[in-house]
């Protein structure tokens, strides 16, 4: 759903969204969106600045990043996002920015694609590293086993036999 800045007023418009996951590129290994994501929300402008504030809703499998398993992560988020027009944008050289100013993204073409507001605010909420359980074992670094599912019967103590000349050197 694309939102023109010139269409948004200062009476805020309501919006529901159902977005499948291939309208959604997150573009991050190991993370999949498991079903529709729902975004209920509103536009508005305020002092010349148009906020797409709402919810977004939705579920995602995420790589353990020790096993490699799925883990299913449920995604409540809540966001105000502010959009300024890049035409109003003051052409200083020398621009004394504040706080609040740094919160806004600038619209380059007069469009908001809201697909891709949504991708983002996931994409923020997805944690940076994922553990399916306190306890997990991994893969084995020598055959690759899933650790938990599997006694590999590997030995850590093993030495790599390119490694094997140093084991002398004392």
């Amino acid at each position: 759903m694309i939102i023109e800045l010139a269409n948004v007023g200062i009476r805020p418009k309501a919006i529901e969204l159902t977005l499948s996951p291939d309208e959604i590129e997150l573009d991050v290994n190991g993370v999949t969106l498991a079903g529709d994501v729902k975004f209920a929300g509103e536009t508005a402008k305020i002092d010349e600045k148009v906020h797409v504030r709402g919810s977004v809703a939705a579920n995602a499998e995420i790589a353990c990043i020790r096993c490699l398993e799925p883990v299913s992560q449920k995604f409540e988020i809540e966001f105000d996002d502010i959009f300024v027009d890049a035409a109003d944008e003051p052409s200083d050289d020398e621009l004394v920015l504040e706080g609040e100013d740094l919160d806004q993204s600038f619209v380059i073409d007069g469009k908001i694609d809201l697909a891709e507001v949504v991708r983002e605010q996931i994409f923020l909420e997805l944690p940076e590293q994922l553990i399916c359980r306190e306890d997990c074992k991994g893969l084995c670094p020598k055959c690759g086993s899933n650790r938990n599912l599997i006694d590999c019967r590997c030995y850590e103590d093993e030495i790599d036999p390119r490694w094997s000349a140093l084991k002398d050197l004392r």
